[in-house]
């Protein structure tokens, strides 16, 4: 049975001095948790309005289920200190940052990194830089060619990255065709799982309509690592 949700606000500070507005979401009861897996959410690109309330309705989902769930504004964003980056390098220090944060401050040592769109190749990049991240799940990786010329310097360090990766993508998604994901997929290191959304575009799979579908797969893979 689902369980109700608290959460809490608070802020991180990164290694260079930017200040992000982080939301903690929780199972309401203690009890209620299931383990001490923490998932960290990163926001689509902020350059096109990417925040973290597009993640608010996994995050609750998540925390439902018995999971902690952490999203945060990136910097530039909201209430987030400092500027956001085109390609976003300086953005991989904000979820390095919020993952340190998270594993100082909610006494876990297993963290789950989710990215959505562009969040998905800024917190790849972070992945080997945590020593807590325990797996990766990517929700709409733009790894077509267009997107590449903003994010192809993201793509070396999660296709290297040992550690459990599940790609989700729906098979209309604008930005990357299946076989671009296959492609890509050949080459990366250590277990790789894709998850396809038949006939889901991109911004489809990021609408709200979607949110519970991410939760069960994230769920599944979080039971399979």
């Amino acid at each position: 049975m689902a369980t109700s949700s608290s959460v809490e606000s608070c802020t991180v500070e990164t290694s260079d001095g930017v200040k992000l507005h982080t939301r903690v979401f929780k199972p309401r009861e203690e009890e209620e948790m299931k383990d001490n897996m923490v998932i960290v959410l990163v926001h689509p690109y902020s350059v096109l309005g990417g925040c973290q309330g597009l993640l608010r309705g996994i995050a609750v989902g998540l925390a439902e289920k018995g999971y902690r769930a952490v999203t945060f504004d990136m910097r530039g964003v909201g209430r987030s200190t400092g500027k956001a980056s085109l390609t976003g390098s300086s953005e991989i220090v904000d979820v390095v940052s919020v993952c340190k944060w998270v594993a100082d401050n909610l006494s876990t040592y297993r963290i789950l990194l989710v990215g959505s769109s562009a969040g998905a190749p800024i917190s790849g990049s972070a992945v080997d830089q945590i020593e807590p991240v325990v797996g990766y799940v990517s929700l709409g990786y733009p790894f077509g060619f267009t997107a590449s010329i903003l994010f192809g310097r993201h793509h070396k360090a999660i296709l290297k990255s040992p550690k459990p990766k599940l790609f989700v993508m729906g098979t209309k998604d604008g930005f990357t065709s299946v076989k671009q994901l296959e492609n890509k997929l050949k080459s990366a290191a250590g277990r790789v799982e894709i998850h396809l959304m038949e006939g889901v575009g991109h911004f489809q799979m990021e609408g709200p309509a979607y949110d519970s579908a991410m939760v069960d797969l994230i769920l599944e893979f979080i039971a399979s690592l």
